[in-house]
């Protein structure tokens, strides 16, 4: 631990053992939060007493805990992400996305943006219960509400707890539109009310698919589903004519940018109607995340990587947080990445994203006040 500028900041020995993957995790390890003074790393051997290049790192289990939260949309001024209002029925995500823009988000729970972003879930039972809440009251208009808006609504924990489809339950009940982005085909268990919807135009689903190479999926977003499985919610979406398209996201210069033609072509094949692309953003903790993360899979290919990520980032960093810059980036390379992506969606034919309608949300309990 080393301490510079009143700070206390976390040392990080590049040892063999220290660059060590944990199978079935993104993150091996959890940077110092941004807000804590005091900070300390296991791996500096002057303060932990333990053999690292011989003691077996034990697996990290997940833990759950309850959000006693009292509203349950969030609202956002930033003009660069398509919606204003959200629903996040869970905090943190245990897909366990290398590259998540949301782990900081964790920071603010006390919690660090590496491994705790994806072992330490925080759960909004409450969510169905103050979704009907809000949605009832007169101050409530209708417009579109995001799901994985932050973090995805579709993590594997969902298959237990069902917060997901008791909220779409609650939407389809005012026919409040909705738009859903995931990377889980579980997606699918919930055709029936994503269906329902879609009678009044009020979902849009997309897929986020990454990469077509599954041993690339395995360690860049270890509990998603694999990308055949993605592209098979794809398919079943498009069967149940739910308006379905895919997110290209992130594209990460030197390892998935040139799959952005397969990627778009396939989805297109499987019935995506619209797509979208995001370059990797690394805000805060994900950049040193990332990098860990370069060293531990691809160190041959690491400073390539890197300075590609920085020639979209005006050459001099790894990140740019301006409002729309922060979403394409900027330069010669980022235009190469906007212009391939720009083929691929002339070639599928895809069109625009489908436009949602408010124009038959309806209060239930109103209605029955008229009776």
């Amino acid at each position: 631990m080393a301490k510079g500028k009143g700070k206390f900041r976390p040392v990080v020995r590049e040892t063999a053992q220290s660059f060590d993957p944990i199978h079935g995790r993104g993150a091996s390890w959890s940077p110092a939060n941004r807000f804590e003074k005091f900070h300390v790393d296991v791996h500096d051997v002057d303060l932990v007493d333990v053999d690292l290049a011989n003691e077996e790192r034990p697996s990290r289990k997940t833990q759950f805990f309850r959000d006693a939260t009292k509203t349950i949309i969030a609202r956002n001024q930033s003009p660069d992400v398509g919606f204003e209002t959200s629903i996040n029925p869970y905090r943190g995500c245990e897909h366990g996305c290398i590259y998540c823009f949301a782990r900081p988000t964790h920071e603010y729970l006390g919690f660090s943006a590496g491994l705790d972003f994806e072992s330490r879930i925080v759960v909004k039972h409450d969510a169905p219960r103050l979704l009907e809440a809000e949605l009832s009251s007169p101050k409530w208009k209708p417009q579109l509400l995001m799901m994985s808006g932050v973090t995805d609504c579709y993590q594997p924990i969902e298959r237990k707890f069902r917060l997901t489809r008791q909220c779409l339950e609650v939407l389809a009940k005012f026919r409040n539109p909705v738009g859903i982005l995931t990377k889980n085909r579980l997606v699918t268990r919930d055709l029936d009310v994503l269906s329902e919807l879609a009678q009044h135009q009020c979902v849009a689903v997309n897929l986020s698919i990454t990469s077509l190479d599954v041993d690339l999926q395995r360690i860049l977003e270890p509990r998603t589903s694999p990308p055949d499985a993605r592209l098979d919610a794809v398919a079943r979406l498009h069967e149940a004519k739910i308006p379905v398209g895919v997110m290209v996201a992130p594209v990460i210069p030197g390892i998935n940018d040139h799959e952005i033609p397969k990627i778009v072509e396939a989805c297109a094949k499987a019935g995506a109607r619209f797509a979208g692309h995001v370059l990797l953003r690394l805000p805060w903790a994900v950049a040193p995340l990332f990098e860990r993360w370069l060293e531990e899979h691809f160190p041959d290919r690491k400073a390539k990587v890197l300075d590609r990520v920085r020639s979209t980032r005006g050459g001099d960093k790894l990140y740019d947080s301006r409002w729309r810059t922060r979403q394409v980036g900027e330069g010669t390379y980022a235009k190469q990445i906007e212009t391939m992506f720009e083929v691929a969606c002339r070639r599928a034919k895809f069109g625009e994203r489908p436009k949602l309608s408010t124009g038959n949300f309806r209060r239930p309990n109103e209605q029955l006040s008229l009776l």
